[in-house]
């Protein structure tokens, strides 16, 4: 195997909204807010479906590194429900070897409410279910001695039991990875996160308000001399002013693509991290990995869902 992804195993429920809803809801646009299932239940009776697929972050970028034909694997927790049989199927479709041996469990799979606005951020909404309570037992050592390189979600962290399993993965993983994963995730697990970036992982993708957040930078030039003395590749989204890689004292920047017609921006830092670890398994430059990963997460920008075909 390629790559090994370890995520949250979230089925996305797709759903276009004017602002008037988040403002009634309480939620803030562009972030991630966890919810309980009677208030996920709440939101979904007042909404209507466009789509719902087999999601998560770290999933979204292994189905697109399959769909880039590298050989790759997918760990995440689902009951042995109709949900988690549909999530299952999901993967496998797409040619990802799902390492996960599904049990009848109290707690139902996680869904994670996507909601759209005409500006195409996406707000969401997340009742981890499951997916959340992973644990070491979960983790498939063979799985991950197989594999070239481990790539971990930051959302995973935040149930408190899967950081055994996290560090059980890192402890056997030959390369590791990891997303921030989202800026409110950052504030929480602020110190744990820092130790991760420090010592414990090879590659860090985030956007820059995640990275300004977990180092407390007051401009980005405290995110270039960061990244300059980590001496791991930083690989940083910054929206509309393209991408930057940092490795020791080398600094690659890459322009966004530009004239672009967005209808929703789900996934696009999960396709862009599928874009860069291609390149990166497959031994090309940190340009051409940056510029892959922006040709992946331009196209799907211009559709709606985390999914290219």
């Amino acid at each position: 195997m390629k790559i090994l992804g370890i995520g949250n195993a979230i089925v996305d429920v797709i759903c276009k909204i004017d602002d008037d809803f988040l403002i009634q809801n309480n939620l803030t646009k562009s972030t991630m807010k966890l919810v309980d299932e009677k208030e996920f239940k709440l939101l979904l009776s007042n909404l209507k479906i466009e789509k719902t697929i087999a999601g998560g972050s770290v999933a979204n970028s292994i189905v697109g590194l399959s769909q880039l034909n590298n050989k790759v694997s997918f760990i995440g927790k689902v009951n042995d429900d109709k949900l988690g049989n549909e999530y299952e199927k999901s993967l496998t479709d797409e040619k990802v070897d799902y390492c996960y041996n599904k049990k009848k469990e109290n707690i139902p799979t996680g869904t994670c409410l996507i909601l759209i606005t005409p500006d195409s951020e996406r707000t969401m909404c997340t009742f981890l279910g499951i997916a959340g309570n992973i644990i070491p037992d979960d983790i498939d050592e063979n799985s991950i001695k197989e594999s070239e390189l481990v790539f971990l979600e930051g959302y995973l962290w935040d149930e408190g039991m899967p950081k055994k399993a996290f560090d059980k993965a890192l402890g056997l993983a030959k390369q590791s990875a990891m997303s921030l994963s989202d800026k409110f995730c950052v504030e929480r697990h602020k110190k744990s996160f820092y130790d991760l970036v420090k010592n414990k992982l090879d590659i860090i993708f985030a956007n820059e308000q995640e990275i300004m957040e977990l180092i407390d930078a007051k401009s980005f030039d405290d995110v270039i001399e960061f990244g300059k003395k980590l001496n791991k590749t930083l690989v940083i989204t910054r929206s509309d002013k393209g991408s930057i890689a940092i490795r020791g004292p080398k600094v690659v920047e890459c322009e966004g693509q530009k004239n672009l017609k967005i209808v929703d921006l789900t996934g696009a830092g999960d396709l862009f991290a599928s874009g860069f670890l291609h390149g990166f398994i497959n031994k090309t430059s940190i340009e051409e990995n940056l510029q892959k990963g922006t040709e992946m997460a331009s196209q799907i920008i211009q559709k709606i869902g985390a999914r290219l075909n």
